[in-house]
């Protein structure tokens, strides 16, 4: 449904040098499908959102939705944002407070190049307030709704126009934690309902695990991995993904074995500070090779009693914190410190021993540049 291809944008700096905000960016998100783009600040998010909405006139590449071309370099094709007809919602809602909720939705209809009768206009515009549960609020002023409300309602003056694409830059950053969540639920019970494809962006990896299809991982200005969410958190392509989406453990060492098994997995025995580290591995490893194994805290088991098995190491509780629902554990083992995420019945004290077990097919080999 959308396709953009090689895509290019640069803006002159402070000392009139180009800096390259996005650097040979390419995607596609099919029909009904919300895909997000991921990435620290900095690293070109915003700008291939803008690029694909009009508002930035990127260098080189090309960008089609519904195999409509909307820009092109080679083509020398740019079509204006108001003629895209996409849907766009800024970190800053832009709620018109002269205006009452059904008025703010309705305005892009009044003044869009399309006449609506004013029939038409009510009958669209209580459909997308039904659908974002604001249509028993239509007659309230704008600026007397709460901050998930007003959030929802940016979204149905995005939606009453029936967009073939609905842009979301950081949406829910300007809501409190608690808020934020719950919009998230209803941000994708709305977007699986009325099937909208979406491109969002977001700095939040909660946000994106919780509300993607596809997810791709940005990093200074490119994209260094795309993925479904268990995939891009499960198997991150590299260290800095393994880093940046949620939190991990990284252990260094070097390849001292490699035995085949069946199946496109090896069993490899990674020399670390910890230990001798079994590990399954689909990476062409070869002996003597460095390596850094990611492990997530919730994959780091810990039992008081000796378990069976390989990758076994008795540690010492350092720290811990509680949680609530779970226990974040500091345990030492060796030089090393690894976090884990237990249930709370784990009790152990700190400066008590404990046994800390990595289960081979939980540990990630990357390779180190």
């Amino acid at each position: 449904m959308l396709a953009v291809q090689n895509l290019s944008t640069e803006y002159p700096g402070d000392h009139g040098q180009a800096v390259k905000a996005a650097q040979d960016v390419t995607f596609g998100v099919e029909q009904g499908r919300l895909f997000t783009l991921l990435g620290p600040s900095g690293c070109g998010k915003t700008t291939t959102l803008r690029s694909i909405a009009g508002l930035e006139r990127p260098r080189a590449g090309e960008i089609s939705v519904g195999g409509t071309v909307v820009f092109s370099s080679s083509r020398n094709v740019f079509v204006a944002p108001n003629r895209r007809g996409f849907g766009m919602v800024f970190q800053s809602y832009a709620i018109w407070p002269h205006m009452n909720v059904f008025q703010n939705v309705a305005f892009p209809l009044e003044v869009g190049d399309r006449r609506y009768s004013r029939g038409q206009i009510k009958e669209s515009v209580m459909r997308v307030l039904a659908a974002v549960q604001l249509d028993h609020l239509a007659d309230r002023d704008a600026t007397k709704l709460s901050g998930g409300q007003q959030q929802r309602l940016a979204l149905a003056r995005a939606l009453v126009r029936e967009p073939a694409l609905l842009l979301l830059d950081e949406p829910l950053s300007n809501l409190d934690a608690k808020l934020r969540e719950r919009m998230r639920f209803e941000l994708k019970r709305l977007q699986r309902e009325l099937r909208i494809t979406t491109v969002y962006v977001t700095h939040d990896q909660s946000e994106a695990l919780a509300l993607s299809h596809q997810i791709a991982v940005m990093n200074e200005g490119r994209v260094v991995q795309i993925g479904s969410p268990r995939d891009v958190y499960e198997r991150p392509a590299n260290q800095f993904v393994a880093d940046f989406v949620g939190n991990t453990n990284f252990v260094d060492g070097h390849v001292i074995a490699v035995t085949p098994v069946d199946g496109a997995d090896a069993m490899c025995v990674v020399r670390t500070e910890i230990g001798d580290v079994h590990v399954t591995s689909s990476l062409p490893l070869k002996t003597d090779e460095r390596v850094s194994i990611s492990v997530r805290p919730e994959d780091v088991e810990l039992v008081e009693v000796r378990p069976e098995g390989r990758n076994v190491w008795e540690g010492r509780v350092d720290q811990k914190v509680f949680l609530g629902e779970a226990v974040d554990f500091q345990v030492k083992v060796g030089p090393r410190t690894l976090l884990s995420r237990r249930h709370p019945t784990l009790r152990t004290k700190v400066g008590e021993s404990i046994f800390v077990q990595l289960h081979a097919d939980k540990c990630v080999v990357l390779t180190v540049a």
